[in-house]
């Protein structure tokens, strides 16, 4: 049997407390078998319509967003696909530095969100057009802190603008959205400026690219990579950009 490195037990014991609420689970360690019945799959993927307020390219040769949406293992494989994306790192938003560890924000109590930073390249990629795989692949906006098989106010689906553009953006998408009734209810994404992100624990980095294998991964997020490529062709990218070979890089 393969043995499990201490940030795998560490990673299993948090999330083993996420499944309690499914009908049916099995779990068979070190063999990469695991079923879920209920509320386990990815979320389904929906065309909807790119943003009508939108930010124009600046001078600026870098911008940054932070997006939450579930589990940041998916959101990050997400937007590490995504042409035009320098880079794509796990952490927490919306609580304190001393709170921004894995085991204290799995409580829920600590004011936090997964969620992920990305740096782009404005000239690339757009904040709006961010935005669109973000409601589009990533997750589903309507659900109230929980996504799949998460729940708690550490999975809220929350935007956490780095500038009064990137509100007035989120804002207006949101109300567009809304007002199409795209969804089958209201997007219940909450718009939280002025809040620090801080990096998650190195083990989480790049895990959906680490651990193909790992049945969370398999279930809910390898699908959302083929949604990507499927909705937005022109913006997937084969070789995703990954914190470690940045990490390399320097």
């Amino acid at each position: 049997m393969k043995t499990l490195s201490t940030d795998m037990i560490r990673i299993y014991s948090a999330r083993v407390a996420r499944f309690a609420g499914l009908t049916a689970v099995a779990v068979l360690l070190g063999g990469v078998a695991l079923q879920f019945v209920g509320r386990a799959s990815a979320e389904d993927a929906r065309v909807i319509p790119a943003p009508s307020v939108d930010e124009k390219a600046g001078s600026a040769g870098t911008e940054t967003a932070v997006l939450a949406g579930g589990c940041f293992w998916g959101v990050q494989g997400v937007f590490q696909h995504v042409n035009g994306v320098i880079s794509a790192t796990s952490g927490y938003t919306g609580g304190s530095k001393d709170a921004a560890h894995y085991e204290m924000v799995s409580s829920g109590d600590t004011g936090h969100a997964e969620s992920v930073r990305i740096v782009f390249d404005p000239h690339k990629v757009s904040y709006g057009h961010l935005l669109q795989i973000y409601f589009s692949v990533t997750h589903d906006p309507t659900e109230l802190n929980y996504q799949g098989p998460d729940t708690g106010t550490q999975y809220r689906s929350a935007i956490f603008p780095t500038s009064q553009s990137q509100a007035d953006i989120a804002h207006a998408y949101i109300d567009q959205l809304n007002h199409a009734k795209v969804f089958d209810a209201n997007i219940v994404t909450k718009i939280e400026p002025a809040r620090q992100f801080y990096v998650a624990e190195n083990y989480h980095q790049d895990f959906l690219t680490t651990h193909p294998t790992y049945p969370y991964i398999v279930i809910n997020d390898l699908p959302k990579i083929k949604n990507l490529q499927h909705l937005f062709p022109s913006d997937y990218r084969a070789d995703p950009v990954l914190v470690t070979a940045s990490a390399g890089a320097n």
